[in-house]
């Protein structure tokens, strides 16, 4: 299995990059996983917030393909404690999805079309997070349950 992580725009805070970086190397010893960011919008200043989530939408199903199995990191979605999240995962790879792709959307979410595309939806939490911290908080939760579905002492109950 191919885990892939799109999101919208790129990330400008060092101490997120270093965060994010830490773990996608973590993660390389576990799973072949991409991490692919999609520039932001040009002239979004001159675009209402639905036309800004209609280009995002443009641009993220480019990046997917008919078999992927989609889950979008959005507010709204389920939410799973870390080992719940490492069953998921688990499950992922037993029912021999080929590819899991979790989408992080830009400051407004996602555009309709991209939830119809959608498998599901994850929440991290009942607190909303900027889409720049979601992705640190992402990567550090899939290597987390990895490192539980391999029984390492990262991860304390």
């Amino acid at each position: 299995m191919k885990i892939s992580l799109i999101a919208i725009g790129k990330t400008e805070d060092k101490y997120l990059i270093e965060g994010i970086d830490k773990y996608l190397n973590r993660l390389k010893h576990y799973i072949n996983f991409s991490f692919t960011v999609i520039p932001d919008i040009k002239n979004s200043k001159n675009l209402t917030e639905a036309q800004q989530k209609t280009k995002e939408a443009e641009l993220i199903l480019k990046q997917l393909n008919n078999s992927d199995v989609v889950i979008l990191m959005d507010e709204k979605g389920k939410k799973y404690s870390s080992v719940q999240f490492s069953q998921y995962i688990n499950k992922q790879m037993v029912g021999s999805v080929q590819n899991l792709v979790f989408i992080i959307g830009g400051p407004y979410g996602f555009d309709e079309s991209v939830y119809k595309r959608a498998n599901s939806s994850i929440s991290l939490s009942d607190m909303t997070f900027s889409h720049q911290m979601v992705r640190l908080f992402f990567v550090e939760q899939l290597y987390r349950a990895f490192t539980i579905l391999k029984n390492e002492p990262y991860h304390h109950e």
